[in-house]
């Protein structure tokens, strides 16, 4: 990092000065981003190289400080770079300011003349980015937007390594049905609200089956994070953008290439959820999130996106093909670091009688007292953590969706 500086920084801020000042102020709005992406592409490539050097410089400190996420550019930005620590997002005053000409400039070098053309036209774009550091090729999921007028730029470091199934803890029974060894289809979702490490969980249950089960494996994304390599399972990314068209598009498509398993990264829209279920249904084994916070919320979710004429059918398709539903959140711990909770829902013939009956509100209770199936709330498992002294009674609280049962589970201590 300090020979980064000492190389690339004095210089490249130079530029970046230098560049900026060529941006006229008669120049607003849309026009003055096209402006600046047409200067990029037209300097030579020792500048855009000694930029973009410097921007994974920014990069690079993320792994130093043990960051997951890094803001820059836009209104809010206040010229400075954001880093998300262990939950906790706040400027570096190390890197000094940047005017929105010179963030735009950075960000709009990394990227491709096509992915600038898509920008300027939505006012946004997702995508994968990478680069090599310590012979390691470092990836991140990247989001370019509009605030104010501003380009602005999130990302989000992905893992370099997939953690084991045996991290998350859940009882066999569970283990065995995210395993391609133990049931060959069905519905599984992973659920939280964003940041809550939905996507690090998936690529752990995807690691394990290829590891573990011969088959075919497609992951559809918006964008790719973990790469998996090949070993007893074939395994497919396609993009979201760049190797299909969407992920309505990708998952029927999917259907062609001869897969046990589709892990569809997000059912964003009601076709994306009505094309999950018919896959579902044709016998595949079906990985996908949601952004909810708990299992019962997550059913809900899925009837409520889909039309009301459809709604009747979803109700009964759900209680076919659900298999489990894993609602989780990083809590803060005591050591200063974030730590699992989650909540499991397995679809047991009195879940599935309840989602026929659209008698949601009996599933919490379902799921309390079936500790044995390997189901729980997430209020046993917040009292879990708590009684093993990694997170405090303050978190236990403010984690809860159940806020009064959690007290009581606190009483009977």
């Amino acid at each position: 990092m300090e020979a980064v500086q000492a190389n690339v920084v004095a210089p490249a801020r130079n530029l970046l000065k230098q560049l900026s000042s060529q941006i006229s102020d008669l120049v607003r709005g849309l026009e003055r981003h096209i402006f600046v992406g047409n200067l990029v592409s037209n300097l030579p490539d020792d500048q855009r190289i000694e930029i973009r050097n410097y921007f994974n410089g920014f990069l690079s400190k993320m792994r130093d400080n043990g960051a997951s996420d890094i803001d820059l550019g836009g209104f809010g930005g206040k010229g400075k770079i954001w880093y998300r620590i262990f939950g906790s997002k706040q400027p570096d005053d190390s890197w000094g300011t940047f005017s929105s000409e010179e963030s735009s400039i950075m960000i709009q070098n990394i990227l491709s003349e096509r992915q600038r053309q898509f920008f300027y036209d939505k006012r946004n774009l997702d995508f994968s980015y990478m680069f090599s550091e310590d012979n390691q090729m470092v990836r991140f999921r990247a989001d370019v937007y509009m605030d104010l007028e501003d380009v602005a730029l999130n990302m989000r470091a992905v893992n370099q390594q997939v953690r084991s199934v045996s991290d998350l803890v859940l009882h066999p029974n569970v283990v065995n049905i995210l395993s391609l060894a133990h049931t060959k289809e069905g519905l599984i979702l992973v659920t939280g609200i964003t940041g809550s490490g939905k996507s690090s969980t998936l690529d752990s249950i995807i690691d394990m089956n290829n590891h573990t089960v011969n088959g075919g494996i497609v992951i559809i994304g918006s964008p790719i994070e973990f790469v998996h390599t090949s070993d007893r399972c074939i395994v497919r990314h396609r993009e979201v953008g760049r190797d299909t068209l969407s992920f309505k598009e990708g998952a029927v498509e999917a259907l062609r290439q001869d897969p046990d398993i589709v892990m569809i990264a997000e059912m964003r829209d009601s076709d994306t959820i009505m094309t999950a279920l018919e896959i579902t249904d044709s016998g595949h084994k079906v990985f996908s999130t949601l952004h909810t916070a708990s299992a019962v919320e997550s059913i809900d979710r899925i009837v409520a996106e889909v039309p009301a004429t459809e709604q009747e059918r979803v109700w009964q398709r759900l209680a076919d093909v659900l298999q489990c539903v894993i609602s989780q959140k990083l809590v803060p711990s005591l050591d200063g670091k974030r730590v699992l909770a989650k909540e499991v829902m397995i679809a047991s013939p009195s879940v599935k009688a309840a989602i026929k009956n659209k008698n949601t509100s009996e599933i919490y209770q379902m799921i309390s007292e079936s500790s044995d199936l390997g189901m729980m709330t997430m209020e046993q498992d917040l009292k879990r953590l708590y009684m093993q002294r990694r997170i405090s009674k303050e978190n236990v609280m403010n984690y809860a969706n159940n806020k009064r049962r959690m007290e009581q589970l606190l009483q009977m201590m």
